[in-house]
């Protein structure tokens, strides 16, 4: 028989992580609460006067923060929920981090402080990005075009995160872990449109521009300044070639390779949302 104090909190649930979350520990028969601006009771990170009523009676939370930990008052926010998670009684808390940025280790740092059990997930760019995210329409339109070169990213499957996410929530064996996640091997965003293009028998084309040019294209799309920047950012910066390199953390975690960027493709395009509509 399960108690209220074992429900977990998914912060993020009808996200690209969260909702896979939710779906295995539904599945697992475990109590869950939704952390989203349309749950009951309602979570957002910009109304804190909603965190009280999200953590009440919760043993373990995924934390995963939107848009992204490396926007400006992201770690103030990180820190103020932490110390509401302890004062709240949450006993266990799980991070989705990312690959390469500073802020993302200043809030890791927060987490490893609170005196809670913890885990960190700090991954690489989602290959889901081209599917459930900003490059769907593109991928559709087949014209991709992005402000980075030559530069190759081991794309984790977000299937992945969310079998370790569970195993962190609910197993022994993940207190005070940090996985760094990577997929088995790097490919550049041309290599990564081509493998879809191949697999769903379309023509893709992939440019590669410079930053001020796809700044101006945003601009002309009337995105807010914030999200532009946010954007330029994780394309300059964390795109630089430092996340290259490949990381264990889902053999660490699992005891298994993680899953290619192959699979993610071959999955995906069965489920016909890349074919082409026109």
């Amino acid at each position: 028989m399960k108690t209220e104090q074992e429900t977990i909190l998914i912060l993020g649930a009808t996200g690209k992580t969260g909702r896979r979350i939710v779906q295995r520990l539904k599945a697992a028969g475990r109590p869950v609460r939704l952390g989203s601006r349309g749950a009951s009771p309602a979570f957002d990170w910009d109304d804190q006067s909603t965190w009280g009523a999200a953590l009440d009676g919760i043993h373990a939370v995924y934390l995963s923060f939107q848009p992204d930990l490396a926007v400006p008052g992201a770690l103030e926010t990180i820190q103020a929920f932490t110390d509401q998670a302890v004062n709240s009684g949450v006993r266990k808390l799980v991070l989705l981090s990312g690959r390469g940025e500073i802020e993302a280790e200043q809030a890791e740092h927060v987490i490893q402080s609170s005196g809670l059990d913890w885990t960190i997930l700090r991954a690489s760019w989602f290959a889901q990005n081209f599917s459930e995210a900003h490059f769907l329409e593109p991928i559709l339109q087949g014209e991709f075009v992005l402000p980075v070169g030559n530069i190759a990213e081991p794309f984790i499957d977000a299937e992945d995160i969310a079998e370790i996410a569970v195993a962190a929530l609910t197993q022994p064996g993940h207190s005070n872990q940090l996985y760094e996640l990577t997929g088995p091997r790097a490919l550049t965003f041309a290599e990564a449109v081509k493998e879809i293009a191949r697999e769903t028998n379309r023509d893709i084309h992939f440019t590669s521009i410079s930053a001020h040019d796809y700044r101006q294209a945003l601009e002309q799309e009337q995105l807010p300044a914030e999200v532009i920047d946010l954007v330029l950012y994780l394309f300059t910066t964390v795109l630089d070639g430092r996340n290259t390199p490949l990381a264990d953390g889902v053999q660490r975690a699992l005891g298994r390779p993680a899953r290619d960027f192959s699979d993610y493709v071959r999955r995906t395009a069965a489920t016909g949302v890349w074919a082409n509509k026109g």
